[in-house]
């Protein structure tokens, strides 16, 4: 039985008409319905959105597809065609906020530009999600999220001992410098509507909103005329309070004891000596100490002495580890549940606070040639 509204939510009132696909526009729209949003997903007749065909399959659809578009409904336009895309721009006369993510200019020769829709539809709020944004040299590039992170040096900082660049398992730019951006902009956007009574065009370009994760490499170069590269610097391996280091059993610890404080009790706890603590004279030093020392014992024996002290470390966790973190699980994290053709799949935890959400139960989701009228 899937749950309906139980109490009043932030976005109840608003109406959301998504022409996104795969991540940044669904994560976005989908943070949205979480607040109470109605979000209308548009959709190519016949194959859909690309992401329900990814692996893992949950029945006829993908989890990754599943997760994304939870308390969706859809409905299926072929924008090139003159009845469909009437339909498109009648559910953008009622809509109050757009969001597409295709190339600049793909909206514009389909007929749905900006321009157009402000005439349909003045209070419209129009949120173009992009790699580059909708105008500069590069605005037209195809790329994917580790092209962004390269192209803002934000890629440049983190690699291995060959000065090889490591390679994120975490899509970025397309979360933190797309989706979220968006969905910020949106809420501000809306705030100011009320005010004014009109819509706006809201440029979101993933390359732009990786360059605040920077603000310290930034500021450094501005400052010193010496930017950081890999290796150096408190947080890009430079540091022995800001590592990972390996135990004799090859599990990993993540490091950080940046304050004084910390790192005393850190050093303490392992018995370091007092004449390799000095990481600010000799860093090399302090960081291949620290590591041969948590090297010659396994994890289980620096847990048991790290038990209750301030060190600031964590075991670096599988994902399978993560998803029963006993922590987690006390913040209800994975309490939410999507229906599913062959049972159920746990709900992506999404950063809304819970008491603008409905209460944890099951949703559905837009199932494959499922259509619902406007």
């Amino acid at each position: 039985m899937v749950t309906k509204a139980s109490r009043p939510k932030p976005l109840d009132d608003i109406v959301v008409v998504d022409f996104s696909s795969l991540l940044p526009g669904p994560m976005c729209s989908l943070l949205l319905a979480e607040a109470g949003a109605k979000v209308i997903k548009i959709e190519r007749p016949g194959q859909g959105d690309e992401m329900r065909g990814y692996e893992p399959a949950a029945g006829s659809d993908s989890a990754n597809f599943i997760l994304l578009n939870r308390g969706k409904t859809s409905i299926s336009l072929d924008l090139k065609s003159a009845n469909d895309k009437q339909t498109a721009l009648s559910l953008i006369e009622k809509a109050d906020v757009l969001i597409e993510q295709f190339r600049p200019g793909v909206m514009e020769r389909l007929g749905l530009s900006y321009e157009i829709t402000k005439a349909l539809n003045p209070g419209i709020i129009y949120c173009s999600i992009s790699g580059y944004g909708q105008s500069g040299p590069a605005r037209d590039l195809a790329a994917h999220d580790l092209n962004y992170m390269a192209r803002s040096g934000l890629l440049s900082l983190s690699g291995d001992e060959h000065g090889q660049p490591g390679l994120p398992c975490a899509l970025i730019a397309d979360i933190a410098a797309g989706a979220y951006p968006a969905m910020m902009n949106i809420l501000l956007a809306l705030q100011q509507r009320a005010k004014t009574g009109h819509g706006t065009w809201l440029d979101i370009a993933m390359g732009d909103n990786l360059l605040p994760m920077l603000y310290w490499a930034l500021g450094e170069g501005e400052l010193t005329g010496r930017f950081p590269t890999m290796g150096e610097g408190l947080v890009c391996g430079g540091s022995a309070r800001y590592q990972i280091y390996r135990t004799s059993d090859d599990r990993c610890l993540s490091v950080a004891p940046l304050e004084e404080r910390f790192w005393k009790v850190f050093c303490d706890a392992i018995d370091l000596p007092m004449s390799d603590r000095d990481d600010a004279s000799h860093p090399k030093r302090s960081r291949e100490a620290v590591a041969k020392r948590l090297a010659s014992m396994p994890l289980a024996h620096w847990l048991a002495l790290f038990e209750g002290k301030d060190v600031c470390v964590q075991v670096v966790n599988t994902v399978s580890e993560a998803r029963q973190d006993p922590h987690f699980a006390a913040r209800g994290l994975f309490e939410h549940r999507i229906a599913t053709d062959n049972g159920s799949l746990g709900a992506l935890p999404v950063p809304i606070a819970s008491c603008f959400r409905d209460p944890p139960g099951l949703k559905d989701y837009p199932r494959r040639h499922h259509k619902e009228s406007a």
